[in-house]
């Protein structure tokens, strides 16, 4: 099951379909694993307090992941996102909000599942799956202007 709360109006005034592209996202990602998640669709100031209070950052972010413990099964864990820090990289790297909350929705559900980014190998492995079920929902490469820029 996937529980989609929206708490700031903000995502549903700027994109009406925002939660069949976050249900979309999340089944995408979870593929055949079985298990719940929440996600909840907020402003930024609710994210700054939790990620001063869980990951000691005070500021916003664009999305955070909370995986549930083993002894929540079948609840895999919960996915924050800020709207305006995802509208304004949304905008700052030209994608639509849809594609952008597509890309963060999908990368939320696989930290649920355990991939993480804080090697280079993990980064490409977990890009690389990102990648691959974006595809699968018509959502152009994120990480293209990045290699772009590397080149």
């Amino acid at each position: 099951m996937i529980e989609i709360e929206v708490e700031a109006e903000a995502w549903t005034g700027a994109l009406p379909q925002t939660e069949v592209i976050v249900e979309s996202a999340a089944r995408a990602a979870l593929g055949t694993v079985q298990g719940d998640i929440v996600v909840l669709l907020t402003d930024d100031d609710a994210v700054r307090d939790l990620n001063a209070r869980f990951c000691d950052k005070d500021r916003p972010t664009n999305v955070l992941s909370f995986p549930a413990p083993e002894s929540a099964a079948p609840h895999l864990g919960d996915i924050v996102l800020a709207y305006g820090v995802c509208a304004a990289e949304a905008e700052a790297q030209g994608k639509t909000l849809a594609d952008h909350l597509s890309h963060l929705v999908v990368h939320g559900v696989l930290h649920l599942l355990g991939r993480d980014h804080e090697d280079d190998a993990e980064a490409d492995e977990m890009e690389a799956e990102e990648r691959e079920i974006l595809a699968q929902l018509g959502v152009a490469d994120p990480y293209a202007a990045d290699a772009e820029n590397a080149d």
